[in-house]
């Protein structure tokens, strides 16, 4: 492909991907998206959004998803099930190199999100979308008059754990430590909710149910003991990892990995541009992701419409 470079290669398929793809195939620059081993990313976990506008009634992850495939594919977007290994941003057209094949293209777009530190604990995989949940935006609603369980200590928990507030009959966090890291006002809001208890000095270490969850087992780190406690919903807000370990050293990251942009979407590379939740380590929506996208496909037809090759 080298003697005929693509215009815009897109890597990764979550909200941001396909967006973008769909932005750039409308345009005539005929982009190939690198989906990864999961079409969709993160969003396609999810058992039903009800937050996305035009769907009054919610959508399921993976319907979402594909219709943001098929959308874009209509245009002339390709999707290939690959993931990239190796890149070289160095010099233009840049390099991809992915398990299959060898892509040059004039202008990339990064939208490989950010993966949910998980607990890695037993049950955890198995009970994803069945009443685990990484988050509270997406799933809150499905948990009205539930009782739930937050794990964690930060902004993030403090966060989540007030918005569940709105649905949820009992929330009960969870944090391995005897005080927490969340800002003052969050600790303050948490503390005089009624509804939010605290297990302190506390870790899960296994998540049980039947088709859903039903329990969690709790290990005390302070008197050595184990509880089994009755819960509808385990929340986990531990942090979120950007998937950005292929472009260390090749473009600019912030001290917690993820890629540095302007309002333009535009990396320290030119040509170069991040979408989503790579690039994002605040709203983390499916359409805040899919506005980036789009954006970044603007701002590469720009581009390319300004420096052809």
């Amino acid at each position: 492909m080298s003697d005929n470079p693509l215009k815009t290669l897109i890597i990764g398929s979550g909200p941001a991907g396909l967006a973008a793809a769909l932005y750039a195939a409308r345009a005539n620059l005929e982009p190939v998206v690198l989906s990864g081993m999961d079409l969709g990313g993160q969003v396609s976990l999810t058992f039903e959004i009800e937050n996305y506008p035009g769907f009054p009634n919610g959508v399921g992850g993976q319907k979402l998803v594909q219709l943001f495939q098929e959308q874009a594919e209509k245009f002339g977007a390709e999707i290939i099930f690959d993931s990239a290994t190796n890149v070289d941003l160095s010099s233009r057209p840049f390099r991809v190199e992915t398990y299959g094949d060898i892509f040059h293209s004039q202008t990339i777009i990064i939208a490989t999100g950010a993966t949910p530190v998980k607990l890695g604990i037993k049950g955890e995989e198995e009970y994803t979308g069945k009443g685990v949940s990484y988050c509270a935006t997406c799933d809150g609603h499905f948990f009205k008059e539930k009782d739930v369980i937050v794990v964690g200590g930060g902004d993030s928990a403090l966060e989540e754990a007030l918005f569940l507030t709105r649905y949820a009959k009992k929330i009960k966090i969870i944090h391995r430590r005897d005080k927490l890291r969340a800002n003052a006002l969050l600790q303050k809001r948490a503390f005089n909710n009624q509804k939010i208890e605290f297990m302190w000095n506390s870790n899960v270490i296994e998540i049980n149910g039947e088709d859903v969850v039903k329990s969690i087992l709790v290990h005390n780190n302070s008197n050595n003991k184990i509880t089994e406690i009755p819960i509808d919903g385990v929340f986990i807000f531990i942090g979120h990892k950007p998937n950005s370990e292929l472009f260390q050293n090749q473009i600019e990251l912030d001290e917690q990995g993820y890629i540095i942009i302007n309002k333009y979407m535009e990396t320290n590379v030119d040509g170069v541009f991040a979408a989503g939740e790579i690039a994002d380590s605040y709203f983390r929506q499916v359409i805040t992701s899919a506005g980036m996208g789009t954006a970044a496909a603007m701002r590469a037809i720009y581009y390319l419409e300004s420096n052809s090759m």
